[in-house]
């Protein structure tokens, strides 16, 4: 029905349930969205140090817990990175064995490879719910108070010490590194506020703790790491090794419990930056991603990550991820740049959007993309893509190219097999079909007329299980002209104004 090829809206496919990490997969239209919502904690947890320690509660670091729980779930047969395509066989296992060994670790590839993602993935193998000091500022465990302010209160308070509990969501801490970062924001400075209060400089609660520390006892990522001043990347050396932090002349000794994990572009070790060599040296393992090896993954991560406001048959996201495969390839782009995945994803939203736009212009009942729609996202894809000097100038000349070569290829590997002598023979006759950005699916249909084997034709392209409709029906006889006329079985002709054309005729 019409109905079913409408989706359904974000209010309602958006449920409250927040996933590891605060990372959600959303099943309606697959995309991994950041969830700021915090569960409350279960009541019949303890409130008290005293009764923390009657439950039997063990401490266990962060890199423990990591390792116990990702012990776990690779014994249970679970994705222990849920939302991350193409990984499986390549960087995965390298990532399992660098928690398992307690190392901290850099993710090293070109743009759109998931890298972050990646890192917020890591969330989801820490224990769910983890008690820490009522009020502290660095999440310090009731056991091992490691601040001045913790000790004195554990002192005093005894079994009494107000115990808090924090959700592995709240655990992960992110920081972007741009040019104008500094050590107080990583490590912490002194406080004035406090000092204005009457405390002494000596005092090391004047200090105020910057990202690291508050985010002691949980995972902390540096996205782009090399694009800190080398002066503040010496800041993370005691973190990594010693770890410990130093905030000016305080005589501090902060024993942090956590996974320092960070991100970096290959170029950036000689281009915009370099990690410094002490740094490389204190992280325990540097893995390279990648952009999906396999043409399925490709179309997997589209499927997962674009927000698709109309029916984008399964055929046209192949050719979507055939297209960007391709313009990875070829030399006519910067290959040191890369082809991000967002690149495949934006095509297939602006696919959407254009079937959308014609429903709404035309009134046609169900919004279905036909490959007509794609020639028109090629202009707002140029800005992702990074092309050799020499092609200055021809950037969408290039891209189209490319693209006409996607749908071939998808033509040949969907419909090498299938007889169209049928479609062929109505060119033959001397009919022609107009397509259009505006040309409705009831009046393609109604040009091409009842044809002998559509069912098989539909059944190529879009799967045995395909939903009968005239809008698939129409896209998938789109797509089957075009490719007729890329391997010159047919004529077309473009209607001068753009928007149309016509397969067949003189």
């Amino acid at each position: 029905s019409a109905e079913a090829h409408r989706r359904i809206p974000p209010s309602a496919a958006r449920r409250a349930y927040a996933g590891p990490g605060a990372l959600r997969c959303d099943r309606t239209y697959g995309r991994a969205v950041t969830d700021l919502r915090v569960p409350d904690a279960p009541a019949d947890l303890t409130r008290t140090l005293g009764a923390l320690r009657a439950s039997g509660h063990e401490h266990r670091t962060v890199k423990e817990e990591l390792r116990t729980n990702l012990v776990a779930r690779l014994s249970a047969g679970e994705d222990p990175f849920p939302g991350v395509v193409g990984i499986e066989d390549t960087v995965r296992p390298q990532l399992e064995r660098a928690i398992l060994a307690g190392h901290d670790l850099v993710l090293l590839g070109e743009r759109g490879q998931g890298k972050t993602r990646l890192l917020r993935t890591l969330v989801g193998l820490l224990d769910e719910w983890t008690p820490v000091l009522e009020g502290s500022e660095l999440n310090e465990h009731p056991y091992e108070p490691i601040s001045v302010w913790a000790r004195r209160t554990v002192a005093e308070h005894g079994d009494a010490t107000g115990v808090a509990w924090r959700h592995r969501s709240e655990r992960y801490g992110e920081k972007l590194a741009t040019p104008d970062t500094s050590v107080g924001d990583l490590i912490g400075d002194v406080d004035p506020v406090k000092v204005a209060e009457g405390r002494t400089l000596g005092d090391p609660e004047t200090v105020h703790y910057g990202l690291v520390p508050r985010t002691n006892r949980g995972i902390f990522a540096i996205n782009e790491l090399p694009d800190l001043a080398e002066r503040i990347q010496v800041s993370l050396l005691n973190v990594l090794e010693e770890r410990d932090i130093q905030v000016r002349g305080y005589a501090l000794r902060l024993p942090l419990d956590l996974l320092l994990v960070a991100s970096a572009n290959p170029e950036d070790y000689t281009n915009r930056g370099r990690i410094i060599t002490p740094l490389k040296d204190r992280f325990g393992a540097e893995i390279r991603t990648h952009y999906p090896l396999r043409l399925a993954d490709e179309v997997g991560l589209v499927r997962q990550e674009a927000d698709l406001r109309a029916l984008v048959p399964a055929h046209l996201l192949e050719i979507v991820a055939r297209f960007t495969r391709l313009v990875r390839e070829s030399p006519a782009v910067d290959a040191r740049s890369g082809v991000s995945a967002r690149f495949a994803v934006a095509a297939a939203e602006s696919l959407a959007a254009s079937a959308l736009r014609r429903a709404a212009i035309t009134g046609e009942t169900a919004a279905v993309a036909r490959v007509g729609d794609l020639p028109a996202v090629v202009p707002t894809l140029r800005g992702k893509v990074e092309f050799e000097v020499s092609e200055e100038g021809r950037e969408e000349d290039v891209l189209m190219h490319l693209l006409r070569r996607a749908v071939a290829e998808t033509f040949r590997a969907r419909l090498g097999g299938v007889d169209l002598a049928p479609l062929v023979e109505r060119f033959d006759e001397g009919s022609t079909i107009e397509v259009g950005d505006l040309v409705t699916s009831e009046e393609v249909l109604a040009a091409v007329g009842p044809l002998a084997g559509l069912g098989r034709l539909v059944s190529a392209l879009e799967g045995d299980e395909a939903a009968e409709s005239p809008g698939v029906a129409a896209s998938c006889i789109e797509t089957a002209l075009e490719g007729l006329y890329l391997t010159r079985r047919i004529s077309k002709d473009e209607v001068p104004g753009g928007g149309r054309a016509v397969y067949g005729g003189a």
